[in-house]
């Protein structure tokens, strides 16, 4: 599909590519004219350098969704990154000895110091990992909007991104194991130095109802009816690279895509400066080699954007870049 059809009939699309080449812009953009269509839209931004605020011209509160003033049907998220480890230990089940009040009683018992230096063990990227934990919220719960739109971090992050389904997945069914062993010990030696009764304890429930939902994501992720991966890139050789590497992750992990933006083009050569001649030339070489490498991998979409006199920011210019989005692409 076109981007104006995902834009109309998806209910997630995800943005990247390499870093600084406009993923922002073109997710807004994108994310306006889906409201203006009148599709409820979110915007998500994964990047940890956050940069969705600044191209709409508003301050974004971290973690809490914010509805664009003026333009109807659009909220806007700048997802906070860093790990609230706090809440992480509070769904493991896993405190420390400390916090369940037998610091003082275990001194002195390594086996029990080595049991609590294991339950308090993070997973690999667990701030991406967190990160994701809040995109499941917008995957797989309820919630009032049509589309949400992902505007991800540069190509490295993005790619550990979209292996976590299967890292998180594999690693919460070894700590639900972990915490089947340990969880009754822990309470049962808190029982008998405290003399507390027993209590409910549903940790090990939240994290069976986590692992399903981090599967029911995956395949929500690579169903081509309900996602789709949007590639922006701008026409330079190491662009060109990256790109073929995030293309050959995103066949991988079987993330459907279907559309590449080339940003920043110079339009004809008349009026310009050697310089600029220069450069245009530059980039229609790489145009051409862009569209023989990556309509071998299942490409069916070029965008082409033109470089813009102004930084496309705010409204007025964020609108007028998305009209060249939705345009019928060849």
């Amino acid at each position: 599909m076109e981007l104006r059809e995902l834009l109309l009939n998806l209910k997630i699309i995800m943005f990247g590519g390499k870093g600084g080449v406009g993923k922002t812009c073109c997710a807004t953009s994108s994310a306006i004219w889906a409201a203006e269509q009148g599709r409820n839209t979110l915007i998500i931004s994964t990047d940890p350098a956050h940069s969705l605020g600044d191209s709409l011209g508003i301050e974004l509160a971290p973690g809490i969704p914010t509805p664009i003033e003026n333009i109807d049907n659009l909220t806007a998220l700048e997802i906070n990154p860093k790990a609230n480890m706090a809440e992480f230990r509070g769904l493991t089940g896993m405190n420390p000895l400390e916090e369940m009040g037998m610091g003082d009683i275990m001194e002195g018992m390594p086996l029990l110091g080595d049991l609590e230096d294991l339950a308090s063990i993070n997973p690999p990227g667990i701030d991406e990992a967190l990160a994701f934990g809040k995109i499941l919220e917008f995957i797989e719960t309820e919630h009032d909007y049509d589309l949400v739109i992902f505007d991800t971090a540069p190509t490295g992050h993005t790619l550990r991104f979209l292996g976590l389904p299967e890292t998180l997945s594999g690693w919460i069914g070894k700590l639900i194991k972990m915490r089947m062993k340990l969880g009754n010990m822990f309470g049962a030696l808190k029982r008998m130095f405290t003399r507390e009764e027993k209590k409910s304890d549903d940790s090990l429930e939240m994290l069976e109802r986590l692992n399903q939902s981090i599967l029911n994501a995956r395949e929500d992720l690579t169903n081509p009816t309900k996602n789709s991966f949007v590639v922006v890139m701008i026409p330079e050789e190491m662009a060109i690279l990256e790109t073929g590497r995030l293309l050959n992750e995103l066949i991988k992990y079987d993330i459907p895509v279907s559309n590449i933006v080339v940003n920043q083009l110079y339009q004809d050569t008349t009026g310009l400066c050697d310089f600029c001649k220069s450069r245009r030339e530059m980039q229609q070489r790489n145009l051409t080699k862009i569209k023989e490498i990556f309509r071998e991998k299942l490409l069916k979409n070029l965008i082409e954007v033109p470089l813009f006199k102004e930084e496309i920011r705010e409204y007025d210019k964020l609108k007028e870049m998305g009209e060249y989005l939705v345009k019928e692409s060849y």
